[in-house]
């Protein structure tokens, strides 16, 4: 069998640990060791799989080097390929700089395409490592994902790689690299800041958009839609509100203390729990009636998947599709120019199931029927 293309493989294995216990990201061992505690579980390592096993199955001969171990290895083996090891790593003590070290060595093996599954800090550490001089690809798996360098979801990742690789569109632009400072971000201050750019495979259906704040602009919007929801308020029901600046708005509006970029549960207009992890909502809403109210991510149109894994398959499933509430200003909408909300929670029968038209609101009079898709 002659040789197909060659990619590179490399894992973060502690990204989006933090994303279901409400921890908001990994950066640091301290959170890192605070994550294990809570329970938290490797996902990178999954989302990676994903994507490797479409193309094992698409690609003839596919050639593949990885890091050993956790880092790589593990991930390629598990979808039944042989991975060249290059370098060395040490999962139990994996830091950012052994991500740029063992990058750096993969680019330098010249493989055509390097793909890393992570999330923010993982697409910093590429840029360290190799800057914008080798086609890559982010498999989405952080918690916060405001970079532009990832696919919309491991599925997605397949997709652009294996055209990619077959040479049916080998043109490449620069994506950015964003991040944020976690310490920050989860005391509720989102500072964002661009770190640099990568060359991704060029396709923009494929690719997550660059993710948008909201600007002052939207707060008359903001202030009718918490006008809107306070008004339908049902006592029968407790609610879970997803992070946000606009489900944020509704908080404010009812005089109550709010977690800006984390999980709020209310009854009777009062916040029954602040900032909580999946287990603490699982655990609070189990036999009730339960609504969840979310708002899309700016510029990338996620609804569940980016900043709220807390909102875990297992809640969705036990609140249901038809309690869903969702809600997003008219500029949010307009700037998605067309294209569909997304949902990406790691459970692809989950995903198929939510997706669909939903009525969004939009201000205190307005309201749109907007489609809902698989990421």
């Amino acid at each position: 069998m002659s040789s197909g293309p060659t990619i590179g493989v490399l894992v973060n294995p502690i990204a989006g640990m933090g994303g279901r216990v409400g921890l908001k990201g990994t950066d640091g061992p301290d959170i890192l060791a605070r994550a294990r505690v809570l329970g938290a579980v490797p996902v990178a390592g999954l989302r990676a799989q994903i994507t490797l096993k479409e193309l094992a199955a698409k690609i003839q001969g596919l050639q593949v080097k990885s890091p050993p171990g956790d880092m790589g290895e593990s991930v390629v083996r598990e979808v039944g390929l042989e991975p060249e090891i290059v370098g060395t790593s040490r999962y139990k003590s994996t830091t950012s700089e052994d991500t740029i070290r063992l990058a750096r060595q993969l680019a330098d093996e010249g493989v055509d395409l390097l793909l890393f599954a992570g999330g923010d800090g993982t697409a910093r550490d590429m840029v360290s490592a190799i800057g914008g001089n080798q086609p890559v690809l982010g498999i989405p798996a952080g918690v916060k994902i405001h970079s532009a360098v990832y696919a919309k979801t491991p599925l997605s990742a397949a997709a652009l790689a294996k055209r990619f690789l077959n040479g049916g569109g080998r043109n490449c632009q620069d994506a950015e690299v964003l991040d944020i400072d976690e310490n920050n971000y989860r005391q509720g201050r989102l500072n964002t800041r661009l770190y640099g750019y990568l060359k991704i495979p060029a396709d923009r259906r494929l690719t997550q958009g660059l993710k948008a704040g909201s600007p002052a602009s939207d707060r008359s919007d903001q202030q009718g839609i918490a006008e809107a929801v306070a008004a339908d308020f049902d006592r029968e029901y407790s609610y879970i509100i997803g992070p946000g600046s606009t489900t944020n708005a509704i908080l404010n509006y009812l005089g109550l203390p709010a977690t800006l970029l984390g999980v709020d549960l209310l009854h009777s207009q009062q916040i029954v729990e602040c900032d909580l992890n999946e287990s603490e909502l699982l655990e609070s809403t189990a036999g009730k009636n339960v609504k969840i109210i979310v708002t899309p991510i700016g510029g990338q149109g996620f609804i569940f998947g980016r900043g709220n894994q807390q909102i875990s398959p297992a809640i969705l499933r036990q609140v249901g599709k038809d309690n869903l509430m969702v809600i997003a200003t008219k500029r949010k909408i307009l700037d998605l120019k067309g294209r569909s909300l997304l949902i990406d929670t790691g459970d692809t029968e989950l995903d198929h199931q939510m997706a669909g038209y939903y009525k969004i609101i939009t201000s205190y009079n307005d309201r749109i029927v907007y489609k809902v898709e698989c990421g």
